[in-house]
Formats: structure tokens, C-alpha cells, sequence
């Protein structure tokens, strides 16, 4: 599988952070496909119309649909086929334009578990916190469901190991550096505080409140009359007395027309060295001041008793605004310039400073709008250092990445099995990751898990100059197992599924997440998590007490991870398949652990359908609903390969035979589709040993019993129960679990026997009819040898 992953980093052409395209030979794919389906409908066409034995549909109708069946099967796999898209990625640090690390987002990785060994989860708590991600960016949280001493104890030690290690200890000088820095700028600003007040008193005096009243221009004059400089030329100060007077008058007249004669009216001079500023603030409405001045005429009328302020206001000043500010009040701005007389020279040098401080406060209030006062600024400065240096500290303490969650399971409510521990950590208020990496126990990720998958997620904004957030849900890995014996005898490798399908699934959107080595956005999920709790709250109240178990992951199935991936889908986030191998897990190795695995899948998936049929979810495309049916049609293949298996052993002991011509004619049509069939798969699945091509197929037919198994459980009402596949090999021999395959197995052998017993007393016609149904029945065996030879299967013994 390795040899099909593309590693970015060696291809000098690659362009962009992802780039995606059809997989090889899927045009050879497409052509084969379509000419399978053509042949295959041929086939099935002749076999209605031309090959039922109608002495014994008992046999031949129930062989008949099992072919549809098989052919509508093939139909939707090979659609779902149809655009398998492989995906190139560059690794995090390596982006262009390059991601900023300050801004990687948080990642919490949530490795469930329930009664495997602690050594175990050690094993993977410890290849988490080694990932090549910021340290105060990561944490690894061991979800343990069964509520262990020994897995907390695990836990608090890799905690401290942790803590000791060179990275977090380089980490805590760093934070601790910060907050020291932080410290002294509050002291600094704990210095200044006694001053501002008293800088604050001589300010205050340039400024002014009076009410709405027109006996209020007399106190103004009366205080403006105190501020008067004698470096200020008389007539620019009785011009800017002048305007004071228009500018008042116009906020009573007119802005505050109707509003009450208690509201208030603020008034402010500044006093520079060459300049004076005049500031007024009402309360009125929003008006537009430059529109109105362009269609003011520039003539003062000396008769007219109101409206010739704003004229002898633009012509006197020589700046003039008036605008809107953020607390609903307008400014009225007028500056004026001119030349300083000569002056004392030491009440000189308090005026200069006086202006200096009046400057600054302009300034200051400037940059930082929302405060009307120096000293507001700083108390609000202050809270803002205070908030860091806690935040500094509180830093130092969650430094701990390694953390243990272990949930209330109170007796009589429903705990959702993996789905509510999951759920639980969500909810809890303990994680808070903007992305989730999800593994099982026994999952060891690599170091540069985040690093290849972390980039699908966001999106590089060419107009804003940033990287944004997209609609990718979560991103799936391949599962792959370091403890494969030679041969895979339980066909754990899933090369075929994690390779074509999942490739063919990507390119419709609609890759599966499968519970592990995926990557979720937490905001995709509790959303959608959240939503379906609540249309489930509308149907059943007393849902209420499950809330922080099932407004996550999915628990309408024992099989979350499928109908998890479903409704995301459904709310209209996307997903991606990243074909690369990042983490390494343990399989079953012992059939009786296999079976339990396989049929939680199948049961789970069963469920799907019952309580969620694609068709019927509204927020899936066709494609995407196609994908998951077809997932969910392919496990009442059971029934139909009882079918397959048992026709040969009928015609052996009773010489019935469901197909009326096996002659020339069955050749003709069944012959070409066969191949065609055999082709398409190979060129479906190029890449991918022929072995275990061979040995998916064996356990796709072999496992009939487990599916028919399934299928009856969950369509009778069965409770069933979510089981943590064992992790430890389970010794002992398992014929007793396989004992239909065995039945089905033995009959056909002695079927066989039997006919060539006949064949030897010349007691045998049609023989080679015989010899076909023969051939069938090798076919049948090679397939059911796969499970009872895993059933007796030991691990070889190490000396």
C-alpha cells in the first residue's frame, strides 16, 4: 500500500497544498464497467426468458433472483467506483504560503478504550504525544469507559513523565518568561495610576457639561474666559469665542430640538501651541454635515435672525467636521491656527506642557475609542494584563497533556457504548480542541499524523491574505495492523476498502469515517450532533437525561462511526480520504474475536437503514445516498449465497437442477459475463495482491451464516449490545462457530463422493453436467475453506 501513497515533499512540481485527480486507469475501468453491465443484463435477460426449469422454481426462482440480486450488487459497487479520486496534500509546516503557527489550531486526541490493557493504551497515549505538533496546541485524553485504577494510575504517570520532558519543561520557561514580562508592565502601570489622576484634574478643566438651555452660552463664555493664554492674539480668541457660541447654539437648536432640556451638551478645548480645538458632542440624530455644506451658500445674511452659524463656522475656522461616533452622538470639530505672541517664557512652558498633555490624551482616546477617560483606559488596560497573566498561569497549569476522563455510568440509563464515551468528552468541559483525533486503543499513530492531515481542513483566502476555515468534516485514514500472521487468515487487510472505495466514496463526497486514524472538526460535529438530539427531544422528552451522550457521534447504532459520517454529510459538510497509512493498530487473531467484530459491523449497519434510510434523509445527494445503500444492501448477500452454495449439493443427491439449458447456449451467455465481470474488478482494484483480492472474496462468501445472523436479530428486535473487539488472541479451536460452513462443506464433499461412486458402477448420465456442478461446488469449497481453516488456526509457537 505504501508504494500508492504520494509524498509531496519529493515532487518539485506539485502547486498549491492539496491538489486531487482521477486515479490511474479509470477510463479502462469505465469502458469495462459498462460493458459488464451490458453483458450482465444479456445474461440475466437469457436466464429469465430462456433457462428456468419450471418442473422445480421451488430450486430455480430462488437461484434466479440470488443472480439479480448478485447483479444489482455488482451494478451499485462498480458505481461507486465510478470517480475514485487520489488526493496529494503537503504537510502543515511546508504550506505555501506557510500556515503561521500561532495559528494552528487546537487538537485534542481522544483514544477510547474500555477493558484492554493499560500497557497497551500506554503504548499509543505515548506515540500521541509524540506527534509533531506545537505542545500547547495538543492533548491526549485516554476515554476510559470501564473507569480502571489501573488506566488512571497509567495515565497520571505518563502525565508527570511528560511534564519532565525536555519539550514541555522548554515550553513552561517560555510561558513563564511571558507572564513575568506581563507582571511588570502591571507594575509599571500600578506606578502611573496615582498621577493620572492628577494629570486628569488639570485636563478636566478644558472640559465642560451643560444642559440643553439657551442661558447656557454665558457659562460657557464664562469658563472659556479662564483658559485665555496670552500667547493667543485677542482676535483669533474672540473668533473662537464666536464659534463656540455658533457651535453651541447649533447643537440647542437644532440637534437637540426635541429632545429634553436635561440632556447634556459636552464642550472641550484643546490649546496648542499654534492651534485651537474645539470639540461639541449632542445627542441628536445622524445628519449628513458635508452634503449639506456643499449646498450652503457662502454669504453671511446679516438680517436673518437664525441660520447663519454653520456659515460664519466654516468661514472662520480652519477645519470643520461633524460625525457620527460609536456611542450615538455626534462631534462637532472646529480647529483654528495661528501665530503665538511672545509670552513669559515660564508660563509659556506650563501652557506648551498643558497642551503637550492635552495632546496626548487625544491621542490615547484616539486609538482606543470606547473610553472617555485616560484612566478608563487604564483600568481597562490593567483588567487586560491581569486576564493575560492569568491566563499565563493557568498556562502552566494545563501544561499536562496527558489527561484521564472516565465517565458516570448511573444504573437504569442508556451509556451508548463508544458513541457515549466519545459524547461524554465533548460535553464534559474538559476538551475543548477545535479538532478531534480519533483512535482505539490499540492505534499507534505517527509523529506526522497532524502535520498530513491538518491541511485539508482549511482553505487559503487570496483576497483577505489568510487561510480560512472550509466545509471539511473530518478527514479518514486507512487502518492498518502491525500483528498480521502470514497469510492474513482472518483477512484483516483491507486494501480494497481502504484503497478503490474509499477513493470511489471521496470523489462523491461521501468517504466513510470508520471510527479511528480520522480526524474530526469539533464544530461540524457538535452541530450536527446537536441538531439531531433535538429533532430526537421533539419525539421522546425523556431523551433529555442523555444529552451529553448522544449530541456528538451518532448512537442510533452500534455502529456509530457509518451513520456519524452520514449525517454530516446530510447537514452538507464534506469529507475527504487521505490515502496514507499514519497509524498502526492490533487486529483480532482468533476467529471467535473476528466474528464479533464483523457482526457488530454488520448489525450496526443493518440499524442504519432501519432508523435512517439513505433514500429517505433529506440533505444527501443521490450519489452519496447510493453509497451508504449500497454499503447496507451488500449485507443480504447472506440469503443469496446459501443459495449459490446449496444448488450443487441438491443436484448431487437428487439430479434436480435449477437452469433448464446448460448447454451451448448457457456457455454463450454466462461464459463472457463471468470474464467481464473478473476483468472489471482487476482493473478496479490494480495495485492490490491478487491474494488478498482472493481472500476478500473467500470471506465475503464464507461469512453467509454471520450476515443471515444479523439481519434476522435486527429485523426480529433482537437488544443488541455494543462488544469491544477483544485485543488479546482468544485461544482455543472454533469449529463450534462455524458449524453451518462446515455442514455446507461436508455435504458437498460427500455429494461429490456419491457421484463419483455412481460414475464408477456406470450408474451416472449427463456426466457432464456433473462435472460442471462439480466444478461449482471446488469453487464453493475453496471459498468456505477460508473460515475453517481460520478456525482452527494457531500462531506458531516461538521456542
Amino acid at each position: 500500500m505504501s508504494n500508492s501513497i504520494s509524498v509531496v515533499e519529493n515532487s518539485p512540481s506539485f502547486s498549491g497544498n492539496i491538489r486531487s485527480r482521477l486515479k490511474d486507469r479509470t477510463l479502462l475501468f469505465r469502458y469495462l464497467a459498462i460493458i459488464n453491465f451490458i453483458f450482465g443484463a444479456w445474461y440475466l435477460q437469457w436466464r429469465i426468458t430462456n433457462s428456468i426449469n419450471f418442473s422445480a422454481l421451488w430450486l430455480s426462482i430462488p437461484l434466479l433472483l440470488a443472480e439479480i440480486y448478485s447483479y444489482l450488487g455488482g451494478l451499485m459497487f462498480l458505481i461507486g467506483l465510478w470517480r475514485p479520486i487520489v488526493r496529494w496534500v503537503k504537510s502543515l509546516n511546508q504550506m505555501t504560503p506557510p500556515f503561521p503557527s500561532s495559528e494552528c489550531p487546537t487538537v485534542d486526541v481522544f483514544i477510547t478504550c474500555y477493558s484492554e490493557p493499560a500497557e497497551m493504551v500506554e503504548k499509543t497515549a505515548r506515540a500521541a504525544l509524540d506527534i509533531d505538533y506545537p505542545t500547547t496546541k495538543l492533548c491526549i485524553y485516554i476515554l476510559d469507559d470501564g473507569n480502571s485504577p489501573e488506566m488512571r494510575s497509567m495515565a497520571e504517570k505518563l502525565a508527570l513523565e511528560d511534564l519532565q520532558s525536555a519539550k514541555l519543561q522548554k515550553e513552561a520557561e517560555r510561558i513563564n518568561r511571558d507572564r513575568i514580562k506581563l507582571v511588570a508592565r502591571l507594575h509599571q502601570l500600578e506606578f502611573l495610576a496615582p498621577e493620572i489622576p492628577k494629570a486628569e484634574k488639570l485636563l478636566q478643566s478644558f472640559q465642560l457639561q451643560v444642559q440643553t438651555d439657551c442661558n447656557a452660552l454665558s457659562q460657557v463664555l464664562s469658563w472659556l474666559e479662564q483658559l485665555k493664554r496670552p500667547s493667543i492674539p485677542q482676535k483669533i480668541w474672540l473668533e473662537f469665542q464666536t464659534v463656540i457660541a455658533e457651535g453651541l447654539d447649533n447643537a440647542i437648536s437644532h440637534a437637540h430640538k426635541k429632545l429634553p432640556s436635561t440632556t447634556p451638551i459636552e464642550v472641550e478645548v484643546t490649546i496648542f501651541s499654534q492651534s485651537l480645538e474645539l470639540r461639541i458632542w449632542d445627542y441628536g440624530s445622524a445628519f449628513d454635515f458635508e452634503e449639506y455644506l456643499q449646498k450652503l451658500s457662502d454669504k453671511v445674511d446679516e438680517t436673518a435672525e437664525r441660520g447663519r452659524g454653520l456659515v460664519i463656522m466654516r468661514r472662520v475656522a480652519d477645519h470643520l467636521s461633524y460625525t457620527r461616533i460609536e456611542d450615538d452622538r455626534n462631534c462637532l470639530l472646529i480647529v483654528k491656527y495661528y501665530s503665538p505672541i511672545q509670552e513669559d517664557y515660564s508660563q509659556g512652558i506650563i501652557d506648551t506642557i498643558a497642551g503637550y498633555l492635552q495632546g496626548f490624551q487625544q491621542l490615547i482616546l484616539l486609538l482606543n475609542p470606547n473610553h472617555r477617560q485616560i484612566s478608563d483606559y487604564l483600568i481597562n488596560e490593567r483588567r487586560s494584563l491581569e486576564k493575560k497573566i492569568y491566563q499565563k498561569e493557568l498556562g502552566l497549569s494545563e501544561l499536562t497533556r496527558c489527561r484521564y476522563i472516565a465517565r458516570p455510568k448511573p444504573k437504569d440509563k442508556p451509556h451508548h457504548a463508544k458513541a457515549g464515551n466519545i459524547n461524554y468528552a465533548i460535553f464534559s468541559g474538559e476538551t475543548s480542541g477545535d479538532f478531534i483525533l480519533t483512535l482505539d486503543a490499540d492505534h499507534i499513530p505517527q509523529p506526522r499524523f497532524l502535520q498530513r492531515v491538518l491541511p485539508y481542513f482549511y482553505t487559503y483566502n487570496l483576497q483577505i491574505g489568510k487561510y480560512e476555515s472550509n466545509q471539511i468534516a473530518f478527514v479518514q485514514t486507512p487502518q492498518a495492523f502491525y500483528n498480521l500472521p502470514d497469510g492474513d487468515p482472518f483477512g484483516h487487510q483491507a486494501h480494497l476498502f481502504y484503497g478503490p472505495i474509499q477513493q470511489g466514496k471521496d470523489g462523491m463526497n461521501a468517504a466513510f469515517y470508520t471510527g479511528t486514524n480520522a480526524v474530526l472538526r469539533r464544530e461540524a460535529l457538535i452541530s450536527v450532533g446537536l441538531q439531531n438530539f433535538s429533532d430526537e427531544f421533539t419525539k421522546d422528552e425523556k431523551r433529555l437525561d442523555e444529552f451529553d451522550l448522544v449530541g456528538g457521534v451518532s448512537s442510533n447504532s452500534i455502529t456509530e462511526d457509518m451513520n456519524t459520517a452520514m449525517r454530516l454529510h446530510a447537514a452538507g459538510w464534506r469529507s475527504a480520504y487521505h490515502h496514507e497509512e499514519l497509524a498502526e493498530g492490533l487486529a483480532p487473531d482468533d476467529l471467535s474475536s473476528t466474528l464479533k467484530q464483523k457482526l457488530r459491523w454488520a448489525q450496526g449497519t443493518i440499524q442504519v437503514l432501519l432508523r435512517e434510510n439513505p433514500f429517505t434523509k433529506s440533505g444527501l445527494s443521490f450519489w452519496q445516498q447510493l453509497q451508504y445503500f449500497q454499503t447496507m444492501y451488500s449485507y443480504f448477500s447472506g440469503f443469496f449465497t446459501l443459495i449459490f452454495v446449496i444448488c450443487p449439493i441438491i443436484y448431487f443427491f437428487t439430479g434436480i437442477i435449477p437452469v433448464r439449458a446448460y448447454g451451448a447456449d448457457f456457455a454463450l451467455h454466462f461464459i463472457p459475463a463471468f470474464i467481464l465481470n473478473r476483468l472489471t474488478f482487476l482493473a478496479a482494484s490494480w495495485g492490490i495482491p491478487a491474494r488478498e483480492l482472493w481472500r476478500a472474496e473467500q470471506y465475503a462468501i464464507a461469512l453467509f451464516p454471520l450476515f443471515i445472523q444479523a439481519i434476522w436479530s435486527v429485523f426480529t428486535g433482537h437488544s443488541l449490545k455494543f462488544q469491544v473487539t477483544p485485543k488479546q488472541r482468544q485461544a482455543g479451536v472454533y469449529l463450534q462457530l462455524v458449524w453451518p460452513q462446515v455442514t455446507i462443506f461436508v455435504l458437498t464433499i460427500l455429494g461429490m463422493l456419491w457421484c463419483i461412486y455412481r460414475f464408477a458402477v456406470g450408474d451416472l448420465g449427463n456426466s457432464w453436467l456433473y462435472l460442471l456442478n462439480g466444478a461449482w461446488a471446488v469453487y464453493n469449497l475453496s471459498l468456505l475453506w477460508v473460515i475453517i481453516s481460520a478456525a482452527v488456526w494457531q500462531p506458531k509457537s516461538v521456542l
